[in-house]
Protein backbone atom coordinates (compact mmCIF):
# COMPACT_ATOMS: atom_id res chain seq x y z
CA UNK A 1 0.00 0.00 0.00
CA UNK A 2 2.90 2.45 0.78
CA UNK A 3 5.05 1.37 -1.70
CA UNK A 4 2.43 1.90 -4.64
CA UNK A 5 1.32 5.32 -3.32
CA UNK A 6 5.48 6.61 -2.59
CA UNK A 7 6.46 5.18 -6.10
CA UNK A 8 3.41 4.43 -8.76
CA UNK A 9 4.67 8.10 -9.58
CA UNK A 10 7.58 6.68 -10.93
CA UNK A 11 6.64 3.68 -13.72
CA UNK A 12 5.85 4.26 -17.06
CA UNK A 13 2.06 3.72 -18.45
CA UNK A 14 3.57 0.24 -19.94
CA UNK A 15 5.74 -0.74 -16.81
CA UNK A 16 5.27 -3.11 -14.31
CA UNK A 17 7.05 -3.18 -10.78
CA UNK A 18 8.34 -6.39 -10.03
CA UNK A 19 10.65 -6.04 -6.74
CA UNK A 20 10.78 -2.56 -4.55
CA UNK A 21 14.17 -2.92 -2.77
CA UNK A 22 14.48 -1.20 0.69
CA UNK A 23 17.58 -1.03 2.93
CA UNK A 24 17.27 -3.48 5.69
CA UNK A 25 14.98 -2.54 8.55
CA UNK A 26 18.04 -2.67 10.96
CA UNK A 27 19.31 0.26 8.88
CA UNK A 28 15.82 1.86 9.52
CA UNK A 29 16.20 1.01 13.21
CA UNK A 30 19.75 2.41 13.73
CA UNK A 31 18.64 6.17 11.96
CA UNK A 32 15.35 6.50 13.88
CA UNK A 33 16.81 5.36 17.37
CA UNK A 34 17.93 8.99 18.41
CA UNK A 35 15.00 10.81 17.10
CA UNK A 36 12.84 8.76 19.34
CA UNK A 37 15.44 8.96 22.20
CA UNK A 38 14.95 12.56 22.26
CA UNK A 39 11.18 13.07 22.16
CA UNK A 40 10.84 10.30 24.67
CA UNK A 41 13.80 12.43 26.81
CA UNK A 42 11.48 15.61 26.47
CA UNK A 43 8.27 14.29 27.99
CA UNK A 44 10.34 12.83 30.97
CA UNK A 45 11.53 16.06 31.57
CA UNK A 46 8.01 17.39 31.51
CA UNK A 47 7.16 14.85 33.72
CA UNK A 48 10.15 15.59 36.18
CA UNK A 49 9.84 19.65 35.68
CA UNK A 50 5.78 20.19 35.07
CA UNK A 51 6.16 23.89 34.80
CA UNK A 52 4.92 26.08 32.44
CA UNK A 53 8.38 27.68 30.66
CA UNK A 54 9.33 23.32 30.93
CA UNK A 55 6.40 22.84 28.68
CA UNK A 56 7.02 25.36 26.12
CA UNK A 57 10.36 23.76 26.01
CA UNK A 58 9.42 21.00 25.59
CA UNK A 59 6.47 21.93 23.09
CA UNK A 60 9.65 23.21 21.12
CA UNK A 61 11.90 20.30 21.37
CA UNK A 62 9.15 17.60 20.67
CA UNK A 63 8.25 19.30 17.35
CA UNK A 64 11.63 19.31 16.51
CA UNK A 65 12.19 15.64 17.68
CA UNK A 66 9.13 14.66 15.19
CA UNK A 67 10.77 16.78 12.36
CA UNK A 68 13.60 14.69 12.81
CA UNK A 69 12.42 11.43 13.30
CA UNK A 70 10.03 12.05 9.83
CA UNK A 71 13.47 13.04 7.96
CA UNK A 72 15.44 9.93 9.22
CA UNK A 73 12.49 7.89 7.93
CA UNK A 74 11.95 9.43 4.69
CA UNK A 75 15.84 8.89 3.79
CA UNK A 76 15.25 5.19 5.13
CA UNK A 77 12.43 4.23 3.35
CA UNK A 78 12.39 6.43 0.19
CA UNK A 79 15.64 5.83 -1.08
CA UNK A 80 15.06 2.36 -2.61
CA UNK A 81 15.72 0.71 -6.00
CA UNK A 82 12.07 -0.30 -8.51
CA UNK A 83 13.10 -3.29 -10.02
CA UNK A 84 11.02 -3.10 -13.14
CA UNK A 85 9.87 -4.87 -16.34
CA UNK A 86 12.03 -2.62 -18.17
CA UNK A 87 14.82 -1.77 -16.27
CA UNK A 88 15.78 -0.15 -12.70
CA UNK A 89 14.70 3.07 -11.40
CA UNK A 90 17.04 4.14 -8.70
CA UNK A 91 15.43 6.73 -6.13
CA UNK A 92 17.50 8.72 -3.84
CA UNK A 93 15.70 11.00 -1.04
CA UNK A 94 18.23 14.35 -0.02
CA UNK A 95 16.00 16.41 1.93
CA UNK A 96 12.37 17.57 1.27
CA UNK A 97 12.81 19.68 -1.41
CA UNK A 98 15.23 17.33 -3.59
CA UNK A 99 14.85 14.00 -4.59
CA UNK A 100 16.70 11.97 -7.40
CA UNK A 101 15.80 9.23 -10.40
CA UNK A 102 17.82 7.08 -12.28
CA UNK A 103 16.25 5.15 -14.92
CA UNK A 104 18.83 2.52 -16.63
CA UNK A 105 17.43 -0.27 -18.86
CA UNK A 106 18.12 -3.53 -18.95
CA UNK A 107 19.66 -3.13 -22.23
CA UNK A 108 22.73 -0.92 -21.04
CA UNK A 109 23.27 -3.17 -17.88
CA UNK A 110 26.36 -4.29 -18.07
CA UNK A 111 26.04 -6.79 -14.75
CA UNK A 112 24.56 -7.36 -11.60
CA UNK A 113 26.90 -8.35 -8.24
CA UNK A 114 26.52 -7.77 -4.36
CA UNK A 115 28.28 -8.02 -1.91
CA UNK A 116 28.64 -8.89 2.06
CA UNK A 117 31.31 -7.22 4.39
CA UNK A 118 31.50 -7.81 7.96
CA UNK A 119 30.18 -9.75 10.77
CA UNK A 120 26.68 -7.43 11.07
CA UNK A 121 26.03 -8.18 7.29
CA UNK A 122 26.71 -11.93 7.77
CA UNK A 123 24.39 -12.34 10.87
CA UNK A 124 21.90 -9.61 9.72
CA UNK A 125 21.83 -10.98 5.78
CA UNK A 126 22.55 -7.28 4.32
CA UNK A 127 24.95 -6.58 1.80
CA UNK A 128 25.58 -4.21 -1.23
CA UNK A 129 23.90 -4.47 -4.79
CA UNK A 130 25.83 -2.94 -7.39
CA UNK A 131 25.05 -2.01 -11.10
CA UNK A 132 27.56 -1.53 -13.97
CA UNK A 133 26.35 0.59 -16.96
CA UNK A 134 27.53 -0.09 -20.19
CA UNK A 135 27.21 3.20 -21.48
CA UNK A 136 29.12 5.00 -19.00
CA UNK A 137 31.05 2.38 -17.30
CA UNK A 138 29.81 4.02 -13.70
CA UNK A 139 28.49 1.99 -11.19
CA UNK A 140 25.31 2.43 -9.37
CA UNK A 141 24.98 0.79 -5.59
CA UNK A 142 22.65 0.00 -2.69
CA UNK A 143 23.48 -0.72 0.75
CA UNK A 144 22.01 -2.39 3.24
CA UNK A 145 20.04 -4.53 0.89
CA UNK A 146 18.15 -7.72 2.42
CA UNK A 147 18.93 -10.82 1.32
CA UNK A 148 20.94 -9.08 -1.84
CA UNK A 149 21.71 -12.88 -3.23
CA UNK A 150 17.79 -13.68 -3.58
CA UNK A 151 17.26 -9.55 -5.07
CA UNK A 152 20.08 -10.05 -7.57
CA UNK A 153 18.45 -13.57 -8.79
CA UNK A 154 15.09 -11.71 -9.52
CA UNK A 155 17.11 -8.95 -11.10
CA UNK A 156 18.58 -11.58 -13.33
CA UNK A 157 15.68 -13.51 -14.18
CA UNK A 158 13.67 -9.95 -15.18
CA UNK A 159 16.70 -8.85 -17.62
CA UNK A 160 16.52 -11.76 -19.21
CA UNK A 161 13.11 -12.10 -19.75
CA UNK A 162 13.57 -8.81 -21.07
CA UNK A 163 16.20 -9.38 -23.41
CA UNK A 164 14.78 -12.48 -24.79
CA UNK A 165 11.19 -10.38 -25.44
CA UNK A 166 13.10 -7.86 -27.14
CA UNK A 167 15.39 -9.97 -29.48
CA UNK A 168 11.77 -11.67 -30.76
CA UNK A 169 10.45 -7.91 -31.10
CA UNK A 170 13.46 -7.03 -33.01
CA UNK A 171 13.38 -10.51 -35.34
CA UNK A 172 9.61 -9.64 -35.53
CA UNK A 173 10.26 -6.35 -37.27
CA UNK A 174 12.97 -7.34 -39.61
CA UNK A 175 11.04 -10.31 -40.91
CA UNK A 176 8.17 -7.57 -40.76
CA UNK A 177 10.70 -5.53 -43.22
CA UNK A 178 11.55 -8.28 -45.35
CA UNK A 179 8.37 -9.39 -45.72
CA UNK A 180 7.26 -5.89 -46.92
CA UNK A 181 10.12 -5.56 -49.43
CA UNK A 182 9.10 -9.23 -51.06
CA UNK A 183 5.69 -8.13 -51.47
CA UNK A 184 7.07 -4.58 -52.98
CA UNK A 185 9.60 -6.83 -55.34
CA UNK A 186 7.08 -8.69 -56.67
CA UNK A 187 4.21 -6.34 -57.00
CA UNK A 188 6.69 -3.93 -58.98
CA UNK A 189 7.93 -7.37 -61.04
CA UNK A 190 3.88 -8.10 -61.56
CA UNK A 191 2.81 -4.58 -62.76
CA UNK A 192 5.86 -4.10 -64.76
CA UNK A 193 4.81 -3.53 -68.96
CA UNK A 194 6.30 -6.38 -70.98
CA UNK A 195 8.44 -5.75 -73.57
CA UNK A 196 7.32 -6.42 -77.09
CA UNK A 197 9.15 -9.31 -78.82
CA UNK A 198 10.82 -8.35 -81.91
CA UNK A 199 10.73 -10.49 -84.98
CA UNK A 200 14.22 -11.71 -86.36
CA UNK A 201 14.21 -12.27 -90.20
CA UNK A 202 16.44 -13.92 -92.45
CA UNK A 203 17.85 -12.12 -95.78
CA UNK A 204 19.04 -13.77 -98.04
CA UNK A 205 21.10 -12.50 -100.86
Amino acid sequence: MFDRFFFAQHLEEDEKAVLIVHKHWVFGLRVLFWPAVSFIAAWLLLWREPTRIVLIIIAVWSFLSIVWFARNFFDYFLDVWIITDHGIIDLAWFGWFHRQSTRILYSDVQGVAYERKGIPAALCGYGTLTVEKISTGSVISLPYVHHPKRVEGIMLRTMEAYLHGKNLKNAKHVQDILADFIAQHVQETTLQPKQPERNSFLVSE
